[in-house]
């Protein structure tokens, strides 16, 4: 049988409704929160939601892969792999505050092919094809191009998570740049991808983290690598910068070698 990337990616966004709905009613009360080794935030909702994807994956593609981030791996070796974060930015979500997400992505081959970023606080989900295009709420999406490194916003989720032998290299380019956001979650990659940021740099993430945001800011006509220009793959962990346009991508990666 033979799917086309339009298709797998109306699949995304029909199990993306489910997840919008998950969450919505989960959203209603403050939720019980646990840790994991990582000291990570951890909630019942961020298992129920990616339960409930899996079996919708296994049952419309049982051939295919899953990696997430509460459920681990399975059939990595496939074709075509589905890359799930339930709830990116569950310290957000414990807290209220509207930035978290769920982080739909299919990988191909390794890499990303197509992904989704619902983002259910504020009723607005992002869409993407690697290369081939990027929408938020059906509209089609572009990066922003031309910005110079010092005129450059930049997003951060959390300087914490930047350990401690790659802490000189993003300050020399937190202060390269003219202003730095931090805190945004996958709702940063997204205004990244809508043309509203520069650069998204961060540390101590892993595929599920970024292969959904990967798609549609490549979509969108921007960049993503780790700090050396590498692409991400499926075993893919540490950090990643994403721009939206290639020559300022080129620049900032300079500045992070420059030590």
């Amino acid at each position: 049988m033979t799917v086309s990337t339009e298709t797998f990616l109306a699949f995304a966004e029909k199990i993306a409704d489910s997840s919008r709905a998950l969450l919505l009613a989960a959203a209603e009360e403050a939720p019980r929160v646990d840790l994991k080794q990582d000291a990570s935030f951890v909630t019942a909702t961020d298992r129920a939601v990616e339960a409930r994807l899996r079996e919708q994956i296994r049952a419309a593609f049982p051939d295919h892969g899953i990696m997430g981030e509460e459920y681990g791996s399975e059939r990595l070796d496939a074709e075509f792999v589905w890359v799930l974060d339930p709830i990116d930015g569950t310290a957000a979500w414990v807290a209220g505050i509207p930035v978290y997400g769920t982080l739909i992505s299919l990988a191909h081959g390794g890499k990303p092919l197509l992904g989704v970023i619902d983002l259910p606080a504020t009723a607005e989900r992002l869409t993407g094809i690697s290369g081939q295009g990027a929408w938020h709420n059906g509209k089609p999406i572009r990066c922003r191009k031309g910005t110079a490194l010092a005129d450059a916003y930049m997003t951060s989720s959390n300087p914490r998570f930047v350990p401690d032998a790659d802490r000189a290299p993003f300050a020399r380019l937190d202060n390269a740049v003219q202003f730095t956001q931090y805190g945004g979650s996958c709702y940063s990659y997204a205004c990244l991808a809508r043309g509203r940021t520069d650069l998204a740099v961060d540390a101590g993430f892993d595929a599920y983290d970024l292969f959904a945001p990967t798609a549609i800011i490549e979509g969108a006509g921007g960049i993503v690598t780790d700090w050396q220009g590498g692409p991400l793959d499926l075993g893919w962990k540490g950090c990643v910068i994403a721009a939206g346009d290639p020559a300022l991508h080129a620049q900032a990666l300079k500045v992070l070698a420059a030590g």
